[in-house]
């Protein structure tokens, strides 16, 4: 299938499956939006629905009516004892019909969506569904292999791509698209 044919398919396929209240804590990775947002807005639900380039901290996080000062003050201290890095993207990943960026090192990565998980141990990564999580940058979902490999071969002409993380940003599901509610500092 083309990338054409398969934007056709995902045209069908509306960000419906976010819910309105549902919370996220992503880390925003604005160093390599030149390079996927055109396949992320076509081939991305999560794009479509207003979500910039990001790796995810934690989602699905608290529910919107559970935000209050106590719990943004509670995220600021939990990430401020962490301090900002750099990732580097240098190659793509692929997960079942799912192709994504691989930020190296992840380290830091996986120990943020650990230190709030512990936090807020009724929030698991992904609802629990995965028993390891992997730092991703989506940029493709629910595609054909020979789609991910079209992808994938435009990508690679970008690469290596890096970036800063400095903070986490909470956005919240307003029941049409994403919106960044709070931005919590690393540390420098």
């Amino acid at each position: 299938m083309s990338w054409v044919a398969a934007c056709r398919v995902m045209a069908d396929d509306s960000p419906s499956t976010f819910q309105a209240g549902q919370t996220a804590l992503i880390v925003k990775i604005p160093e390599v939006e030149r390079a996927v947002r055109g396949w992320r807005e076509r081939l991305d639900p999560s794009a479509r629905a207003g979500v910039p380039a990001h790796v995810t901290v934690l989602f699905p996080f608290l529910d919107e009516s559970r935000m209050d000062v106590s719990v943004h003050s509670a995220i600021a201290d939990t990430l401020h004892s962490h301090r900002a890095f750099d990732l580097r993207f240098e190659r793509c990943g692929r997960l079942p019909e799912v192709l994504y960026l691989v930020p190296e090192p992840d380290t830091r990565l996986r120990q943020l969506t650990q230190a709030i998980a512990d936090r807020w141990p009724e929030t698991p990564p992904y609802g629990g569904r995965f028993s390891e999580v992997i730092p991703h940058l989506t940029v493709a979902q629910r595609q054909e292999p020979a789609v991910l490999d079209e992808v994938e071969a435009d990508l690679l002409g970008d690469l290596p791509l890096t970036a800063h993380v400095s903070s986490v940003e909470l956005i919240v599901h307003d029941g049409t698209k994403w919106q960044e509610r709070a931005s919590f500092a690393l540390r420098e």
